[in-house]
């Protein structure tokens, strides 16, 4: 069976002043702390809500 593959995401900015819906994609995310790290699944929803936050959040290796 094939192994899943996972990305690690790192919040590296603040939700204060950003819009709803942005707050809302962070905790879609799993994220509601600065430089928190979590791991997800690599699929194209996951990747779609990173694109949308690329200032917010950090892919790490």
């Amino acid at each position: 069976m094939a192994k899943n593959k996972t990305v690690k995401i790192k919040q590296i900015g603040s939700p204060i002043r950003r819009p709803e819906s942005q707050r809302k994609i962070l905790v879609g995310l799993g994220l509601n702390k600065m430089h928190k790290i979590v791991e997800r699944q690599d699929t194209p929803e996951v990747r779609g809500a990173i694109a949308k936050i690329p200032h917010l959040v950090t892919i790490v290796d």
